[in-house]
This record gives structure tokens, C-alpha cells and sequence, in this order.
């Protein structure tokens, strides 16, 4: 019994790939750097990381994503997958207009993180005015407010082996069968336990300064269709990779435990993991 939402196949950034191309041989000693850094512990595969490797070349961790004026903001920023979740702990959370929502940071951390949407909002905060391009091929401006990410894992403080953060989320996408007999059989299996949504991205990006947890949206608290209480805006990246319905915060040292070990639900399900624009 699955719930999920048509997206065509993603068909993308050839650009860039053909680029990566271009290094052919002469560019596997750079390779054997990046499979040592701290994006690099995942498998390359060609294409994907093709994009990944030309755009880490390119940019340094600093450069920006393009931000606009206040004038340029969408009249309507579509909403981009779930726009409701009918998950029951999350509509508890809704009908309280999320004054018992806590956000966890776990995993390898030195100092765990339990924080409320108040607490969220007394740490520093970045406001950016920043272009969301989705997959589909639309694209809608939006003035996003929020505590950087960088700031909860300085908090939080890393352990050394950590590489990648994992965004759980509350929308759920799809069930699981309710066991292995199930999933063989001709009709429909009962169904199990929830998939929610995840993502995953690695330290560059997490500690980007344009990479916030959002809580506000073109001066307003988040709508629930735009993820409330909180989503990411990891601005360098395609709109799957903004989590939105963020519940915890996982640091971990490989992403092989998520989901099917791709980093992400899209993913899991095709699509890159490194979604670069």
C-alpha cells in the first residue's frame, strides 16, 4: 500500500556531467583525494558524483546560491511534495500550532539536542530571499527565515568520525508490507510500518551558511503546506533535498542504515543523491 507522488525521472545538469568527462585519466589522482574526504566516503558512481566532483572543483564551500530582492518574491510558492501529512503524532502536533514540537539532534554528537520551535528562534538567525528549483521543472522565489544548521551541530559539537546528517521527517510516503510473506503475494499487502521521509546531505553542505533550518516564510511562521514547523533550505541543491516536516537531526558516519542505504527517499527510489543545480 503505497502514497506517493508522481515525479517524472529526473534528466539533469548534462552539463556538468560532460564536464567531469573532460578530466578523464588525468583526473583520478584528484578522485582518490575526494573518496578520502568527508563527501567522498560514499561509492562514486558516474553521473552523479560526476556532478558532485565538477561542482566541488568549481565552488568553494562559501559560494553562494544567488539571492534576490525583495521584489522578486513568487506571488505563490508552490508547494513541493506532501503539502498535509495525515500522520496522527504530527496533527496533534498541528492542532497545538506546534507549541509541544521538539526538535532531536542525536548520534554522533557529543551533547544531544532537544529543542522546541521557541528555542529554535532565540538562536542566531539567516534570512535569505533564494530560488527553489524543483525536479519537475518549475521554479518560485521565496524569503526564508531560520537558525543555519551550522549553528545546532557547533552546538551539538561532532564527533570526528561524522560525515553525513540525516533529516527524519513526519510526513509519511508509504508503508512497508506488514511482513516478508506479504510483500510475495498477488494482492495488497496489509499495511506496516510507516516510511517517512528522509534525506541526507554531507558536512560541506551542512555547514554551508546558506544551509538554515527554516521556521519563517516571506515574514510569516512556515505554512503546513511549506513544511512547518521546520524544513531545510540547502540552497545549492534541487527541491527534494529540502526536508521538509523536520523531526530529527541524525549525524552519522555512513548512510547505509538509511532507508536503502542511498541517503535518501528519492533516492531510494532513482533519483541522485547529490542534487547540485
Amino acid at each position: 500500500m503505497k502514497r506517493r507522488l508522481t515525479i517524472p525521472s529526473p534528466n539533469r545538469r548534462g552539463f556538468l556531467a560532460g564536464m567531469a568527462g573532460l578530466f578523464g585519466t588525468a583526473s583520478l589522482g584528484g578522485c582518490d583525494k575526494i573518496a578520502n574526504s568527508a563527501w567522498g566516503t560514499r561509492t562514486l558512481k558516474a553521473g552523479e558524483d560526476a556532478n558532485l566532483y565538477v561542482q566541488r572543483l568549481l565552488l568553494t564551500p562559501s559560494s553562494l546560491a544567488r539571492e534576490f530582492a525583495e521584489t522578486d518574491i513568487s506571488k505563490w510558492f508552490k508547494p513541493n511534495g506532501t503539502i498535509d501529512p495525515e500522520d496522527t503524532p504530527y496533527k496533534a502536533l498541528a492542532a497545538k500550532n506546534f507549541s509541544t514540537y521538539t526538535l532531536r539532534v542525536d548520534g554522533l554528537v557529543e551533547n544531544s539536542l532537544d529543542l522546541s520551535l521557541d528555542e529554535l528562534r532565540t538562536l542566531p538567525a539567516r534570512t535569505q530571499i533564494t530560488r527553489h528549483d524543483c525536479v519537475e521543472g518549475w521554479s518560485a522565489i521565496g524569503k526564508w527565515t531560520g537558525v543555519p544548521l551550522a549553528e545546532l551541530l557547533k552546538k551539538a559539537s561532532l564527533k570526528p568520525q561524522a560525515r553525513y546528517i540525516v533529516f527524519h521527517c513526519a510526513d509519511t510516503m508509504e508503508y512497508a508490507p506488514a511482513d516478508a510473506a506479504d510483500a510475495q503475494g498477488d494482492g495488497d499487502a496489509p499495511a506496516g510500518k510507516p516510511i517517512r521521509y528522509y534525506e541526507s546531505i554531507d558536512l560541506t553542505d551542512a555547514f554551508h551558511p546558506q544551509t538554515i533550518l527554516a521556521y519563517d516564510m516571506n515574514g510569516h511562521p512556515l505554512p503546513i503546506s511549506n513544511g512547518a514547523p521546520l524544513r531545510l533550505r540547502v540552497e545549492r541543491q534541487l527541491g527534494y533535498k529540502q526536508a521538509k516536516y523536520i523531526m530529527r537531526i541524525e549525524v552519522t558516519d555512513s548512510l547505509g542504515h538509511v532507508g536503502q542505504g542511498n541517503g535518501g527517499y528519492w533516492e531510494d527510489n532513482g533519483y541522485e543523491w547529490y542534487a547540485g543545480i
